[in-house]
């Protein structure tokens, strides 16, 4: 897979000099935004992106917006994305308050320029979406910005916070519900290939159901019910799905900065449960699960990821979600919950 921005428009500079989704609004010529054949769209991040590439095969190619090392929810678009979008066939999405641009763009897109297909990923899972509590005591987030220059607390603390956790996709069995609803999508814009889309949908499935069975397996053979996240938890929904309880002094919320208590119970946490391996995001600082691995008897700090972005060393190998869940998190789960 090549992780790679659009460099030209399909369509002239009119549509180009559109700087942003409300002034898209205005400009005429929605009709004819299409180019007639079906073959090409975007997603709203890398996790999406990934998807609706595997689910169109060859019969589109969908671009991701945000740059290696970014992550989708709480990014700011620059000003060509709405005229890029609105020249292709599809968007793909999540209709959530922490992809507010995305939001904003397909309400544009719905509004004004019909030949869009516009796909929301979440469409049928509003009643499996969990709480998302950004209480959670502590000072302030300091504002650490990550790989790439994104701020997430800035983000989340602008939008102040959703209400359910974004972090479906992490889920391998939602996974497989967001692809069955990208296949419907795209073929209900392109009904000659819906069975080519739905096909290559359950082809994916299958592959979705091997992680599944992965996690199973940790839940199953693990030594211990707790692990410890160093930074905010993203992983609630495998949580939910399997069992298992991750730690973190953080919460879910990235704006939230530790007390000192709160680590401190924590390391206690680390000794009297014999944990090894302090887990910490691979899009945040190594540095409080460093500093829990410094100050008790776990041995490494270990890297996860919630897939909603790759590295350059993630794209460089050729990494998609697949590898991402399989190469990365399942290993660190193994290690952390002390599976043999």
């Amino acid at each position: 897979m090549t992780h790679s921005r659009r460099s030209v428009l399909r369509h002239g500079a009119g549509l180009a000099a559109a700087g942003t989704a409300a002034s898209l609004a205005g400009c005429s010529g929605a009709a004819d935004s299409g180019s007639g054949e079906f073959g090409s769209g975007y997603a709203a991040f890398f996790t999406l992106n990934d998807w609706a590439n595997r689910v169109a095969g060859d019969h589109a190619s969908f671009e991701d917006p945000v740059d290696v090392g970014q992550l989708g929810h709480g990014w700011t678009p620059d000003g060509n994305l709405a005229a890029d979008v609105a020249s292709t066939d599809a968007f793909v999405y999540l209709d959530t308050p922490e992809f507010s641009w995305a939001q904003d763009l397909a309400a544009t897109l719905r509004a004004d320029y019909d030949t869009v297909a516009v796909i929301d990923g979440l469409d049928g899972l509003g009643d499996d979406l969990l709480e998302w509590d950004h209480s959670h005591g502590g000072g302030e987030h300091d504002g650490e910005t990550h790989e790439g220059g994104h701020d997430e607390s800035r983000d989340e603390s602008e939008q102040g916070g959703g209400q359910h956790d974004p972090h479906v996709w992490v889920d391998p069995v939602f996974a497989a519900d967001i692809v069955d609803t990208i296949a419907t999508g795209l073929g209900e814009a392109d009904p000659d290939n819906a069975d080519d889309y739905a096909d290559n949908a359950a082809a994916y499935a299958e592959e979705l159901d091997a992680v599944d069975a992965a996690f199973e397996s940790i839940a199953d053979e693990a030594a211990r019910d707790v692990a410890v996240m160093a930074g905010h938890n993203s992983f609630q929904y495998l949580e939910a799905r399997y069992g298992f309880r991750l730690h973190s002094p953080v919460g879910v919320s990235p704006q939230n900065e530790p007390t000192q208590t709160e680590i401190a119970d924590t390391i206690e946490l680390v000794n009297a449960e014999g944990i090894d391996a302090v887990l910490y995001d691979r899009f945040e600082s190594p540095r409080l699960a460093e500093s829990i691995v410094e100050n008790s008897d776990a041995t490494e700090a270990v890297p996860v990821t919630s897939a909603g972005g790759t590295t350059r060393e993630w794209n460089d190998a050729g990494y998609g979600y697949l590898e991402q869940m399989t190469e990365i998190n399942v290993p660190a789960f193994e290690r952390a919950f002390g599976v043999q």
